[in-house]
């Protein structure tokens, strides 16, 4: 289909967020000149305002994609395992092909002060179910107190995600990124046990 063609307002809307996820990508922080993405996407800047009256809501609708694909690939079911190791290494294998199939986009929003209290309450809510979980399993399992469980869970999170990046980037070969992710991941959680 031509550039500027007439697509059904979905359709555009997808094409939008999209073209927004690869510049997010390849710039690697927020915002983005709107110029640039009007140039990605093949319409004018105004149409992608009409879609999207600011990038924070781009950005929203960004990651409601993401977490709606981490859904569809069983993100909350993995989470809701009742042993603690078991959830923690479900998510982080799942978040690691998510990542390697898709790119570190999430980190990059969650990341970026662009977005700092401008995250939509309902896509904040997805990653805050299943943080909640886990958190429940590192207090009950491991004792931490809640501003380590926070820190805990933070830092073991970047584990797949820096993982699946190096697979992203074509600088680990899926099967060792996944093999490094996990290995890395379970001796994480080892290491949080009390002694």
């Amino acid at each position: 289909m031509a550039q500027g063609s007439r697509l059904p307002a979905e359709a555009r809307r997808r094409q939008i967020v999209e073209a927004a996820a690869r510049l997010v990508l390849d710039q690697g922080f927020l915002p983005l000149p709107p110029e640039r993405l009007a140039e990605a996407t093949g319409v004018s800047k105004a149409l992608i305002y009409g879609y999207f009256p600011d990038q924070h809501a781009l950005f929203n609708a960004l990651m409601a994609r993401q977490f709606a694909a981490l859904e569809a690939e069983g993100l909350d079911a993995v989470s809701r395992d009742p042993s603690f190791e078991t959830a923690a290494m479900g998510c982080a294998e799942l978040y690691f092909r998510h990542v390697c199939a898709h790119g570190p986009v999430i980190h990059v929003v969650l990341r970026d002060l662009y977005m700092a209290r401008r995250l939509d309450p309902k896509v904040a809510a997805v990653r805050d179910r299943v943080i909640r979980r886990l958190a429940r399993h590192v207090r009950r399992d491991l004792h931490l107190p809640p501003d380590e469980t926070v820190a805990a869970i933070t830092l073991v999170t970047t584990i797949p995600e820096d993982a699946g990046r190096l697979v992203w980037q074509g600088d680990l070969s899926p099967e060792g990124g996944l093999e490094l992710c996990r290995r890395l991941t379970a001796a994480a959680l080892a290491a949080l046990r009390p002694d």
